[in-house]
């Protein structure tokens, strides 16, 4: 079983949301995909109701997700490792404790836009179509992946 990782700050956002994305696209027996936060400020809520809301609107159900933290350990458990932003990866890497943690962290752009590191703007601070805008970009790579891994 393949298990991927999504992260992003708070795990409230942009991580609930590329986790129900791709495993809507991935067979459950075959692929675990998780997410954390870099920062534990959430740790047990729910994702944002405006992240819980457009995935609801594209017929994913995320309500049931809750916070937690990314810690050292999950270097052990994800194969791949998916960071929503140049923040997220610094946090994620300082973690490391070798190449191969380091090898298995990836911008989530970078399947849209290779080597570009493009960051998943957060959407915490504004509108509901920064909710809608964050869910197309996640969608799109989440698609690349999805037919990378199957």
């Amino acid at each position: 079983m393949t298990k991927i990782l999504m992260v992003c700050l708070g795990n409230i956002c942009r991580s609930p949301l590329a986790e129900g994305i791709l495993k809507s696209k991935l067979s459950s027996d075959l692929f675990q995909v998780d997410s954390a936060g870099t920062a534990n400020y959430h740790t047990g809520n729910p994702p944002d109701k405006r992240s819980i809301d457009v995935a609801r609107k594209y017929g994913l159900n995320i309500s049931n997700l809750k916070g937690r933290q990314f810690k050292s350990f999950d270097f052990d458990v994800f194969d791949l490792i998916y960071v929503m932003d140049e923040s997220n990866f610094r946090n994620v890497i300082s973690l490391a404790r070798n190449d191969e943690d380091i090898a298995k962290v990836k911008f989530i752009l970078n399947e849209v836009y290779p080597d570009q590191n493009y960051n998943v703007p957060d959407p915490y601070y504004g509108g509901d179509e920064g909710f809608e805008n964050v869910y197309k970009m996640l969608d799109e790579a989440c698609d690349i992946i999805a037919k990378k891994l199957t």
